[in-house]
């Protein structure tokens, strides 16, 4: 009995509080939370990708108080329960102050894949990071927003490279049991469900529902009893199948996300697509009006058209969904009947031209058409969008397309190091972190001293190589190679060299084969005695992308290369931990694609908050970045109508950056043994770019100029006649 008031008195609180912790992601950025539960068991919590539900789940009770006892944890789990409580309900924000009129109506926003964290598989790159760093920044700002999404039980795909370096995927079922998810449950006290009525048939969907800090994020599982056995598979992959699984799922995100919101009583004041996966949604929202206020489509339609925000991110064409008419047909027919829409009037809705037989339904042209706000994610990109789309508005001229921009940024806390927090905390003031959007916040960095930044930069650079070299023999052991190569590759890299990093999606565009130009000047390069350069590359090609594979495949061989080996490594499964090393512990970003042709790339950004400095094409963010001394930059922002051309010129500008700026300034040291050229250099990219490309800057632009008016908040608007 005695035993049993102890464990009830001391354990159950301290457990208690760890699973309330575990169950909201807002953990995964707060230091103290993530140091918290990496000491309750450091090995496992790497080998469960730093899971803490999983952690929690396996570690009996008497064997977590026994570690909470012999390390002292106790207080920690009580300070940290108390921060997440006084940050759960704090209310003199930034939020409360210029956003209140979102509190009774949120923005509901709506993305194809959220990137919040490894252990949570729903994203497969950057749009999905970029949405998980938005929806993290609301909370921070204390935005009232809901996210909308799918769950995908499998996830994007594990990667494994076989021995000649050829990309296969695997895909493992999400346990849900070890994930922050709890069914949604509706204003009547039941959990949510969602049905869809098409012409072959319903499909039905329950909804996950996920703490995100301050913000709630609702997920749309298909995986139901009532469903075909298709449907049941629909949302258990991101971006599988064919065009008829893939305008199923962006009908359930669409339509099945807004009946979601509904039947939760949340009744959003502002509707934000993150792409044109869920413009769905907006035909719902239409048809939800014309049903509570009695009027026609045309009305609803304008009424709804005020609080829609639509963000293209694609200035690809092909990168753009299109779906042919019958496939339209059978999926909005029965929506189409309760518009009161033709099937003609609804194609052209999803056309450039209206009235063109020919053209198929595109879900851009749709966002595009039913929205009031409209934006590109680069002042460059903005260009191209406005470019791309000028046929649909006759009559204006190019620079007066209404599609304007809003330049990606990415959440600090998520992405900066431990040891550059304890830096900035010691430097940049109390407080900064809720200040880290102001460019005054980041003046103090050039106060520091040179040696504590460059020692901290090399601690970071320490650790990457150590997770390059350790995940590196992992993969190889998989594989099953002989220990000998297992043992080298214990062994590739060095401190000492230059370190360069190329870490994105192997598309073809984005070309990370472009320094494989010249080989033999290559190898020169990384060979120097006195001035050596290594490279690490990870990345993920679309299953069903042969090209980006066998760039990828061209890339992971260079391991094997006798000349090259050591200063070359791939490292298998891009996911958001990989990304983090790499972005912390780099020198030097590289990032190449074909100009205009990256929308606005994120990555870069997150190496700017660690130090690193960025390499790269006058492209995406760069392009309005660069300021001559904050980093380097290939070639000067032209482009060539040849591709060849283009490629050529900008591989050979790429060699010559690198002779002639990037090496020399590296490795000219002072008798300290320090670069202090390059020290300048890191200083003033954290000064000028850490205020602007950063995702609280980001969602308050959008707040002020896209969600405040679209809900009708402004206090005052005077128009031109």
């Amino acid at each position: 009995m005695s035993e049993a008031r102890t464990l009830d008195r001391f354990i159950a609180p301290a457990q208690e509080r760890l699973w309330a912790l575990a169950n909201n992601i807002w953990w995964s950025w707060d230091p103290e939370c993530i140091s918290l539960f990496n000491d309750l068991n450091p090995i496992r919590w790497r080998q469960l990708n730093q899971n803490p539900i999983a952690l929690l789940k396996e570690t009996p009770l008497r064997e977590l108080e026994r570690r909470a006892s012999e390390l002292g944890l106790h207080s920690r789990i009580n300070y940290c329960y108390r921060r997440q409580q006084e940050y759960l309900n704090a209310d003199r924000t930034w939020g409360a102050n210029n956003a209140g009129v979102l509190r009774p109506r949120p923005v509901a926003y709506f993305s194809a894949e959220f990137g919040l964290h490894e252990s949570l598989p729903i994203y497969s790159g950057g749009l999905g990071v970029l949405a998980g760093d938005h929806i993290k920044s609301a909370s921070d700002l204390d935005i009232p927003l809901v996210g909308v999404g799918l769950f995908y039980g499998q996830g994007y795909f594990l990667q494994r490279l076989d021995a000649d370096g050829w990309q296969h995927e695997d895909y493992i079922a999400t346990d849900v049991g070890t994930r922050p998810m709890q069914i949604a449950i509706g204003e009547n006290g039941e959990p949510v469900t969602v049905e869809i009525a098409t012409r072959s048939g319903s499909i039905h969907s329950k909804v996950w529902r996920i703490k995100v800090g301050r913000c709630d994020l609702l997920l749309l599982d298909s995986n139901v009893e009532g469903n075909a056995p298709e449907d049941r598979e629909l949302t258990s992959r991101l971006y599988g199948g064919d065009g008829r699984t893939r305008i199923r799922q962006e009908l359930l995100l669409g339509v099945g996300g807004h009946r979601a919101l509904r039947a939760m009583g949340i009744s959003p004041g502002v509707l934000h697509l993150n792409e044109g996966h869920s413009a769905f949604v907006v035909l719902e929202a239409i048809r939800c009006r014309m049903e509570d206020e009695g009027v026609d489509f045309k009305t609803a339609a304008s009424h709804v058209a005020r609080e829609v925000v639509f963000t293209t991110h694609t200035p690809v064409p092909a990168g753009h969904d299109r779906f042919p008419a019958d496939l339209i047909e059978e999926h909005l027919g029965p929506l189409r009947d309760e518009l009161g829409l033709s099937q003609e009037n609804l194609m052209g809705f999803g056309r450039v031209y209206s009235n063109d037989d020919a053209e198929t339904f595109c879900m851009t042209v749709l966002g595009l058409k039913l929205s009031r706000r409209a934006n590109a994610v680069s002042a460059l990109h903005g260009e191209v969008s406005r470019e791309m789309w000028w046929k649909m508005y006759p009559g204006k001229p190019e620079d007066a397309v209404p599609i304007g921009h809003i330049t990606n940024g990415v959440h600090v806390p998520s992405w900066l190091a431990p040891q550059m927090r304890r830096l900035y905390d010691r430097h940049l003031g109390v407080g900064w972190g809720f200040r880290s959007g102001d460019k005054h916040t980041w003046a103090e960095i050039e106060k520091v001293d040179d040696g504590e930044l460059w020692e901290t930069h090399l601690s970071l650079k320490a650790q990457l190589i150590e997770f390059a070299r350790q995940r590196a023999k992992e993969q190889a052991a998989f594989r099953g190679e002989a220990q000998e190569a297992i043992q080298r590759l214990g062994k590739v890299l060095t401190q000492d060299a230059l370190t360069i990093g190329f870490a994105r999606r192997f598309a073809t565009y984005k070309r990370a084969n472009l320094i494989l130009k010249d080989i033999e000047r290559l190898a020169g390069m990384v060979n120097d005695p006195k001035r050596p350069v290594q490279f690490v590359f990870a990345g993920k090609a679309h299953p069903h992308d042969v090209p980006g594979k066998t760039v990828l495949q061209e890339i992971a061989r260079l391991m094997r290369d006798a000349d090259l080996g050591d200063k070359f490594v791939f490292i298998e499964d891009y996911d958001i931990n990989v990304g983090r090393h790499l972005v912390q512990g780099v020198d030097v970003w590289l990032n190449n694609p074909r100009r205009p042709l990256e929308a606005s790339g994120t990555s870069g950004q997150k190496v700017v908050l660690n130090g690193g400095l960025n390499l790269s094409v006058l492209d995406g963010w760069w392009a309005e970045a660069y300021d001559g001394l904050n980093g380097f930059a290939i070639g000067k922002g032209r482009t060539h109508s040849n591709m060849d051309v283009h490629d050529r010129r900008d591989g050979d500008d790429l060699y010559r950056v690198l002779d002639e700026e990037v090496i020399p300034l590296y490795y000219q040291r002072d008798r300290d043994g320090l670069p202090r050229g390059w020290i300048q250099r890191m200083k003033r990219t954290i000064r000028t770019l850490g205020w602007r490309f950063n995702a609280d800057r980001m969602v308050m632009d959008y707040s002020m100029k896209c969600y405040v008016p679209a809900a009708g908040g402004t206090s005052s608007e005077i128009r031109e006649p």
